[in-house]
């Protein structure tokens, strides 16, 4: 399977959207109430191809490069949490959307989690899948920097497919187009530039001064679903259960033989529960 038999039949538009100065890859399709989808650190759009013609046939799905990411433009300045925010909100702005259902996986988890805390109102309902941002591991902080940091800094493809890999319970889930659409990404002359910015939420100091604390958790008003890997590399499920505990009226899906890539290597079975989950909050 590729990408392009992922998307097989889908109408779409992939274009760069001015979302506050800041050029930002988009990948559009279908119509209806908006939902964005929200990769994780130094990931890009593609993570959600196995998601868009399920869902685009009753939304209209906007998958995007975040902040410094992928193919979207990068400024010079640490991208700590209310920097991804702001650029998000400027995305919406720049698109006409006033409010939106919201999926992020791992650092996009964290950006959706905090927009719905600061700006209930612009968010319809939320999905936290493999979401980051409610602990400062260590041991976690330092693989995410070391692997990242050698796949980006060396041109040996195999760094690439190791760090790719880590996200996966079954290696098999990073495809060679996969690895192939990251490590491009991963040597642009200016993603490695900006490889400090970008990581910047792996320092312990940065990272505790933007936790998702249980205190803001308890804030967010928006239905919730956190999406959870049993096999999740980068957090284990009392990590989950916790912060769905402690969001009011949160509901917890824990989805076997899966690492930290839900949305991606369950894709059947996350498509579904999605689904199941939007439209007992959609308008329609």
């Amino acid at each position: 399977m590729t990408i392009w038999t992922e998307l097989a039949g889908l109408g779409f538009e992939v274009s760069m959207v001015d979302a506050g100065g800041v050029p930002t890859r988009s990948l559009r399709a279908g119509r209806g109430e908006p939902l964005v989808f929200l990769h994780g650190t130094s990931g890009h759009l593609e993570a959600f191809t196995r998601n868009l013609v399920p869902h685009a046939a009753h939304y209209a799905c906007h998958a995007i490069d975040m902040l410094g990411h992928g193919y979207t433009g990068k400024p010079d300045y640490r991208y700590e949490i209310p920097r991804y925010v702001e650029h998000l909100v400027a995305y919406l702005d720049a698109v006409g959307i006033d409010r939106v259902h919201l999926a992020g996986e791992s650092l996009g988890g964290w950006v959706a989690g905090w927009l719905a805390i600061e700006a209930p109102e612009r968010v319809a309902s939320l999905q936290l899948i493999a979401a980051g941002g409610t602990v400062a591991n260590p041991a976690v902080m330092a693989r995410i920097k070391d692997s990242t940091t050698r796949a980006v800094t060396t041109d040996d493809v195999e760094l690439t497919r190791q760090r790719l890999r880590l996200l996966m319970h079954d290696p098999a889930n990073a495809t060679e187009e996969l690895v192939a659409v990251r490590h491009r990404i991963y040597h642009q002359p200016d993603f490695v530039a900006n490889l400090p910015n970008l990581l910047c939420l792996q320092e312990l100091e940065i990272r505790n001064r933007n936790l998702l604390t249980p205190e803001r958790l308890a804030r967010i008003s928006a239905p919730t679903m956190v999406v959870w890997g049993q096999q999740n590399p980068f957090g284990e499920v009392p990590e989950a259960q916790r912060m769905a505990a402690t969001i009011p009226g949160a509901r917890l899906e824990l989805l076997p033989e899966c690492g930290h890539w839900p949305q991606h290597e369950q894709h059947e079975r996350y498509n579904a529960l999605s689904l199941e989950f939007l439209a007992k909050y959609s308008a329609g």
